[in-house]
């Protein structure tokens, strides 16, 4: 998300880093390129203009402070009025209610209620510890009814069965009964959706809410329709009272436009983020770590979390000790991190958060194919557990096995092994002293050389 944007932004700040004093003069071609920045994003028209002014007016006649530069103080003031813009803080559920908390999800039909329906099911279960039972009231789609009923099994929600004869009322007002008699903390009710805003759908949400009262209700829209999804989320908030929005498929949006525009559109804050397909892909919305990555500055912080969560602490815990003792890092461990990495979003993920990285994670996109892992995760599979251990045991017969029983082509066999024998080198460095620093140098070999324009070993 936002990589257009942070291409644009990143090479038109850099035009003031320098300036002694920041003037109308010398920042008025900077400012016509942010504009610009901000309109190709798709963000909308009004949001555009009151972005340029604030930041135009706080710019000029700033004087360079003790710490900062006028160029940096520009970037500073950038990064502040974008945060504004999206809001000042993350803002969280309100569960401060009598349990069941009743969650509606509204929105437009293909904007993926259902899926963020058992996304956010799942975000309550771990991190808030909640007991959450969903429901669907969209009975125009029995299909949509089903595809919750599985997925609440993935999730491990409480699936509360509704049927297309039913009444959206009556369904809501049931599930909200049982929620209760089985002590519940959350109930999330999806509800119908349609192509297009019209009167008979709003009116019919509009009942649902007077009839459950919910706590919160979040309207769910595509981060990808840009402009309209400011516009859309308008429509619902002037016909429910929207508590916050859930930004979908933002993974697969380059522009970000909408993201800087619902906020201030509809003046309720974005508090969920989804990025990607899997129910695990919601992310808390945190303005400042946004503006920071539209910077270019990245985004540590929810890297650090995501590891976190995502990381097999054991299996780390068991490599490290494997090193400390002189042992060697095999094929195997190596399966282990490619499937660690590709928990945390692959390289390109990582790389997107990291300070300074951005156009390289670009790079990183374009010239690595994401199916190598997969083949090279087959390519281990198919070594017997000595191979795995020793593959200094390859010979020319052992390899065709391979390369046959994977479905891969030989040079796929020799770049794995040359991957191997490179992470092998950098592991070794780990478990002598001083070992974290010593692995740092080492990936530096792993890096491309030459920046972002350079290419990853064997690729």
């Amino acid at each position: 998300m936002f990589e257009n944007l942070t291409d644009r932004l990143s090479s038109t700040l850099r035009a003031v880093t320098g300036q002694a004093r920041l003037t109308d003069d010398n920042i008025k071609d900077t400012m016509r390129e942010v504009r610009k920045a901000l309109l190709e994003a798709d963000v909308a028209l009004p949001v555009v203009k009151q972005f340029v002014e604030v930041v135009r007016e706080r710019a000029v006649g700033q004087d360079v402070s003790k710490s900062l530069s006028p160029g940096q103080m520009f970037v500073k003031i950038v990064q502040q009025e974008l945060e504004r813009i999206m809001g000042s803080q993350a803002e969280g559920l309100n569960f401060a209610t009598q349990p069941p908390a009743v969650i509606l999800m509204a929105g437009l039909q293909g904007a993926g209620k259902t899926t963020s329906v058992a996304k956010l099911a799942r975000y309550l279960k771990e991190k808030e510890k909640k007991k959450v039972m969903v429901v669907s009231a969209d009975v125009y789609r029995p299909a949509a009814i089903k595809q919750l009923e599985t997925l609440a099994a993935d999730v491990g929600a409480t699936f509360f069965n509704s049927s297309a004869d039913q009444k959206p009322v009556d369904i809501a007002n049931a599930a909200l009964a049982e929620a209760k008699l089985k002590f519940h903390d959350v109930l999330i009710v999806d509800t119908a959706g349609r192509l297009a805003v019209d009167e008979a759908m709003m009116a019919e949400i509009q009942q649902l809410h007077a009839a459950i009262k919910p706590i919160e209700t979040l309207f769910v829209v595509d981060a990808m329709t840009g402009q309209d999804a400011a516009n859309t989320a308008k429509a619902f908030s002037d016909a429910l009272p929207l508590t916050g929005v859930v930004l979908t498929k933002s993974d697969a949006d380059s522009r970000g436009g909408a993201a800087l525009s619902v906020k201030h559109i509809t003046g309720k804050p974005i508090k969920f983020l989804g990025v990607g397909e899997k129910t695990d892909a919601l992310e808390t919305f945190h303005p400042d770590r946004i503006a920071s990555r539209i910077l270019g500055m990245g985004d540590v912080l929810s890297l650090i979390e995501e590891a976190e969560q995502k990381l097999d602490k054991g299996k780390a815990e068991k490599l490290a000790a494997k090193l400390k003792k002189g042992k060697k890092f095999d094929l195997s461990d190596l399966k282990d991190q490619l499937q660690q990495m590709q928990n945390m979003g692959g390289i390109t993920g990582m790389l997107d958060k990291l300070p300074g990285m951005g156009q390289m994670a670009q790079a990183a996109q374009a010239q690595v194919d994401t199916k190598m892992f997969k083949r090279m995760e087959a390519i281990i599979d198919s070594m017997t557990p000595a191979e795995r251990r020793n593959p200094d045991l390859l010979n020319g017969s052992r390899k065709r096995r391979i390369t046959l029983g994977s479905g891969t082509e030989l040079q796929d066999l020799n770049r794995l092994l040359k991957q191997h024998k490179q992470m092998q080198k950098m592991m070794k460095k780990m478990g002598k002293k001083g070992g974290m620093a010593n692995m740092m140098r080492g990936m530096g070999g792993m890096m491309p050389p030459g920046g972002p324009g350079g290419r990853f070993p064997g690729m």
